[in-house]
């Protein structure tokens, strides 16, 4: 099933901290995802500012259980980047 996943960062003072720490392992993570076809598409919600403040992700997993496991596991929620995550089933349309 195919998911859209809204992900928002904390808004406390270091949240931008924390998203950089973990940022390059959260990327690497979704190479890994691309590469099994579990990541579809996504990219950085961005404040008025350009500072990134959220994620939002077009996802494809099996069963909402390997979502779950993901969502458990990515360093994002890991390391505090994503402290408000709101996912729903989706369909994309392929034209």
């Amino acid at each position: 099933m195919q998911y859209l996943v809204i992900a928002y960062d904390g808004t406390d003072s270091e949240a931008p901290g924390r998203r950089l720490k973990v940022r390059e392992a959260h990327l690497e993570n979704v190479k890994a995802m691309k590469a099994a076809g579990t990541f579809l598409t996504g990219g950085a919600i961005l404040n008025e500012a350009g500072g990134m403040i959220g994620s939002a992700l077009f996802v494809e997993f099996d069963t909402e259980a390997a979502l779950n496991e993901w969502l458990k596991n990515d360093p994002y929620v890991t390391g505090g980047v994503w402290v408000d995550i709101n996912v729903k089933p989706v369909r994309i349309v392929s034209l």
